[in-house]
């Protein structure tokens, strides 16, 4: 399997793992490259061969000197499981890449992943960003997300692992359709890449190549804490895509009611947690303050063109106004 682990060869990485076919796979693919790499496992307490996982992932921990960090959790509201155990699970790396300092999550997702992504964002109605929204790197704010499996199918992961002899377990869960993923999974992408692979892994190319030359300026042009400030590009579609990805890092999910509500008023705030501005030639997002400011900063504030709901931030931090001249 010709895999190129170069770009984190000489970075601390933490790979999610779960003892399945994916992970599993990619522990040893690590491996056989010197890659170094601890692991984390979340047990949610739902089957009883959770336990074998855990015990596994202790195995391979201490067999190849790996850190690992186990999270114990029970889901009480299983309403919305698959969404409530992302959060748990990611909101656990996230807490053990900050305490340790690590620089990159590593996430087993593949070629069937991106396709189920696909064909989920397409049922519901999405544009081409969303679509294709499985990217091999994913900026977060302290740390990467990197996916380097995503042009492998799990078939010839599982082949990998067999001809290998190594040890992986199956997820009963993975075959329940009441989960929606499982339900493309088995009447769509399986079936699909089964007969189309090369096509497919092809297209997906194409269209972030695509997407690339369309050269969208998605990177804040300055930063300061929590204070984002972005580009105004004049294009609503274009505008929000930059919102929509910002609060996205912050844990916020836009509705497509709040996405129209951002454009037509221009000036808002977000669950009570983020205010955004669009504003002239820039787009400003900072944290939600109510705090007292002097008649003194409020008029310096308008003088340099600073959105109203943003100067609140601004003054917790006692930002210069200097270092905001763009």
């Amino acid at each position: 399997m010709n895999l190129d682990f170069s770009a984190i060869k000489n970075q601390k990485n933490l790979l999610a793992f779960s003892a399945g076919v994916d992970s599993t796979a990619l522990f040893f693919l690590l491996l056989e490259q010197d890659i170094p790499f601890d692991i984390a496992i979340v047990d949610y307490n739902l089957r009883e061969q959770s336990k074998e996982e855990i015990s596994y992932a202790k195995e391979l921990a201490n067999k190849y000197s790996k850190n690992i960090y186990i999270k114990n959790i029970e889901i009480l509201n299983h309403s919305n499981f698959e969404k409530n155990a992302r959060d748990i699970r990611y909101a656990f790396f996230k807490e053990i890449i900050h305490e340790h300092s690590y620089e990159n999550l590593i996430t087993a997702h593949q070629l069937n992943d991106k396709l189920e992504w696909f064909m989920m964002q397409l049922s519901k109605g999405a544009g081409l960003i969303e679509l294709i929204g499985f990217n091999e790197f994913e900026q977060k704010e302290t740390y990467k997300i990197y996916k380097p499996l995503l042009n492998i199918t799990k078939d010839d992961l599982e082949i990998y692992l067999q001809k290998n002899n190594l040890k992986y377990f199956i997820d009963e869960s993975n075959f329940n359709e009441k989960y929606k993923r499982n339900f493309f999974r088995h009447n769509f992408s399986d079936k699909l890449l089964e007969e189309f692979k090369e096509g497919i892994s092809k297209s997906f190319e194409y269209l972030q190549n695509d997407l690339n030359s369309m050269n969208i300026q998605y990177k804040a042009i300055k930063k300061i804490e929590e204070l984002e400030i972005f580009l105004n590009q004049h294009d609503d579609n274009l505008n929000i895509r930059t919102i929509d990805l910002s609060l996205k890092k912050r844990g916020i999910l836009l509705s497509n009611a709040q996405r129209n509500e951002i454009l037509k008023q221009k000036e808002i705030t977000i669950s009570n947690k983020i205010n955004i501005s669009i504003y002239e030639n820039n787009i400003w997002i900072a944290p939600m303050l109510k705090i007292i400011m002097d008649k003194k900063f409020k008029e310096l504030c308008r003088i340099n063109k600073i959105p109203k709901n943003i100067r609140a931030y601004i003054f917790s931090l006692d930002i210069n106004l200097k270092d905001l001249m763009l």
